[in-house]
């Protein structure tokens, strides 16, 4: 999915692929917890603001975490780009309950999607803060 988004963006030229059921689609890069090579991936950042975002760890409510989940997990200093911009230095954090039982609410109630994927898995999907550096 995500090499359909990139090559979304590039055809239009940046014009269609920044956004995604209104909300901002973030490029997170991580560090691969095995190899230590860069890995980028497109996700959505449902909630946002003062250049910080909070993306979701769902793989469409499958049972696994996600890789960038894993790899942020072992190593949380990321880079963030937003609408083709710079990537810019993060650290990730990933949500504690107390936060998760307040945002979770929030999340789930507005974008369904998400709902409809915890409801497929067991596991608690993660909420994962991205936050500038320094």
């Amino acid at each position: 999915m995500n090499a359909g988004h990139r090559l979304l963006i590039r055809l239009t030229g940046g014009k269609v692929g920044h956004s995604a059921m209104g909300m901002p689609v973030v490029e997170l890069t991580t560090r691969g917890r095995r190899s230590g090579e860069p890995r980028t991936v497109l996700l959505t950042a449902p909630v946002h603001g003062d250049g910080s975002y909070v993306v979701v760890a769902s793989r469409g409510g499958d049972d696994r975490h996600p890789a960038w989940f894993l790899n942020l997990r072992a190593n949380p200093d990321v880079e963030v780009a937003v609408q083709g911009g710079p990537r810019v230095p993060m650290r990730a954090r990933i949500a504690d309950p107390a936060d998760r039982a307040t945002l979770w609410p929030q999340i789930a109630g507005k974008y369904r999607n998400y709902a409809g994927y915890q409801r497929s898995t067991t596991r608690e999907i993660p909420l994962v803060h991205l936050e500038p550096r320094g």
